[in-house]
């Protein structure tokens, strides 16, 4: 009986047929950029293999990836798969603390270190004696390369054969809450998500067309990890171009030139509040309305985002504005939403031209079953369920069902024609003193909305009503300090509080807006590497200062 295909299976195929095609661009800095081939990856992957395989680490074993997106760590996880080993990638913005914990509770055996920012705050986190290599790109280091590696190791030859039960990957999801859980994903969970992924994005582009792409979303993440690089794996005609740096992020897109462009709302917003600086938004609307006209407005700005040649556009990760769902169609860019998780290997829901509406997060994808409980929790079963939580048999008998199904803790709802639409989290709930239940997701989806607005966060537990607190957009907040920005800011504002107002149900009706000092970042851990806000930190952080919001009057107040 023969072995299921596996994703290493399609690479070795890839390697063989497509060996002179060029599978990565990686920017090196200075304008140039590296191709790699099919043959010069499986080359370089094959030679750390060989390396890795001479360590003598026991068969599993966790080998971890510290890496801003770049071509060698996607050769670093090849060469972990053939060698026998376990992928553990870490966000490379973590803080030395969360580093740590991974690294230790993971076990790992060593560590890859690449492409990274802060580094100087990260070197602490490594514990004594781990065996360290550091990829091209990496910060100084006293660690050997992998040049040096590479150069004197020969290749691994053959095909390594993992079985379908090995652990691919361990996930650390990005701990909203709490300590980061690790999420296992077998081989054949992999595989059955890589494989959908892909026939999913050639039905929404064409069978015959090769896909580009742009990696800039953090390959640590189950995003960008299964819909970029493991769809790519299983494809082999993908060309994955890499970002070299925020500031360059427009020449990489254009230099992409993408047919398919994931992102999360929060940076669809940045993007579309990046336009409305260069031209105001009543403006834009009004030439988009004008017919003809209004196409060739609506290219030329897709043009300046360099996403005039996107054929499939998607948005995950969080809830994305409706609104924001419309502007971008209006433009031209057919902008799909999609719904998915770390646990099932973001293998779930998607929208489709025929089965899409704003604010939907369309039909389960091939193979995904999908049913509600009596609270309207959404219960799952995916082809690319996860083993269950490392270490944490505790966890995995709470969240599957007895049955199977894995309790994702959103709330959702079907509408007629059988698109499934989400309502908040379970765990995001929150109480007022009056004792009514306030779901925060879709009022910040009302406010987001809103051009003024970068993110927000609803909140008032234990309070008679709910505020929100939002902080401004980024091209609006250097402009603040003139009192005319600041009155037209309360204007705006006030009245955006009365629009939403007026849609809510009166338990569920906001106090005021609070304007946040400082925009939420990674860095300062308001938001999870994945952007997500942290909201027990941010609620933390606000309370000194709840009693005298409370008390003062007026819609607005300045924090």
């Amino acid at each position: 009986m023969s072995q299921e295909k596996l994703i290493l299976d399609y690479v070795y195929e890839h390697e063989s047929l497509r060996s002179d095609q060029v599978f990565m661009s990686q920017p090196v800095g200075g304008g140039q950029v590296k191709d790699y081939t099919w043959a010069q990856t499986m080359d370089q992957a094959r030679r750390m293999a060989n390396h890795l395989k001479a360590q003598g680490f026991e068969p599993g074993a966790r080998i971890a990836i510290l890496s801003k997106n770049c071509a060698h760590f996607v050769m670093a996880e090849l060469a972990i798969w053939m060698a026998g080993f376990t992928t553990v990638a870490i966000f490379p913005t973590e803080t030395a603390d969360t580093i740590q914990f991974v690294l230790e509770h993971s076990g790992a055996s060593l560590l890859f270190v690449g492409k990274l920012d802060l580094w100087d705050h990260q070197a602490a986190a490594l514990p004594p004696g781990l065996p360290c290599i550091a990829m091209p790109l990496a910060p100084k280091t006293p660690f050997e390369s992998w040049e040096a590696v590479t150069s004197r190791t020969a290749p691994f030859t053959g095909k390594v054969m993992r079985a379908a039960s090995d652990i691919a990957i361990l996930m650390y999801t990005s701990g909203s809450t709490g300590q980061p859980k690790g999420v296992m994903h077998s081989f054949q969970g992999t595989t059955a998500a890589s494989v959908g992924m892909h026939n999913f994005i050639q039905q929404q582009i064409g069978a015959d067309v090769a896909v580009r792409v742009l990696s800039y979303l953090p390959l640590a993440h189950i995003f960008e990890r299964s819909w970029i690089e493991c769809a790519a794996l299983v494809d082999g005609r993908t060309h994955i171009y890499f970002a070299e740096s925020l500031d360059t992020f427009l020449q990489d897109l254009n230099r992409a030139r993408p047919y398919v462009f994931l992102s999360v709302p929060r940076l669809w917003l940045k993007f579309q509040q990046g336009v409305f600086h260069k031209m105001p938004a009543k403006k834009l609307d009004r030439l988009l309305s004008i017919p003809i006209l209004g196409r060739i407005v609506g290219r030329k700005v897709l043009k300046g985002l360099g996403l005039d040649q996107v054929l499939l556009a998607a948005s995950g990760s969080a809830p994305i504005p409706p609104e924001l769902i419309s502007w971008y169609r209006r433009l031209g860019l057919n902008l799909m939403e999609g719904y998915a998780m770390t646990e099932d290997f973001a293998y779930s829901h998607a929208s489709t031209p025929g089965h899409a509406a704003p604010g939907c997060v369309g039909t389960p994808m091939p193979g995904v079953e999908v049913r509600l409980s009596e609270d309207h929790e959404i219960l799952l079963k995916s082809p690319g369920k996860m083993v269950g939580y490392y270490k944490r048999p505790d966890l995995d008998a709470e969240v599957f069902t007895a049955d199977g199904f894995f309790r994702t803790g959103d709330q959702g709802e079907r509408t007629a024609d059988g698109l499934l639409k989400l309502t908040g989290r379970v765990k995001e709930l929150f109480k007022t003193s009056k004792g009514k239940y306030i779901a925060p997701a879709p009022i910040e989806n009302m406010l987001n909305a809103h051009a003024m607005i970068e993110i927000c966060m609803v909140s008032g537990v234990g309070q008679p009503t709910a505020y929100a607190i939002v902080v401004l957009a980024e091209t609006l907040r250097p402009r603040v300090g003139a009192p005319e920005v600041k009155a037209e800011v309360d204007r705006e504002l006030s009245q955006l509080l009365k629009e939403v107002n007026l849609q809510l149900a009166d338990y569920e009706q906001l106090r005021m807006l609070v304007i946040a000092p400082d925009p939420w970042s990674i860095e300062n851990g308001y938001l999870t590497p994945t952007m997500k806000i942290r909201r027990n930190r941010i609620e933390t952080a606000v309370q000194g200062d709840m009693e005298q919001w409370y008390a003062s009057k007026g819609a607005v107040h300045w924090a």
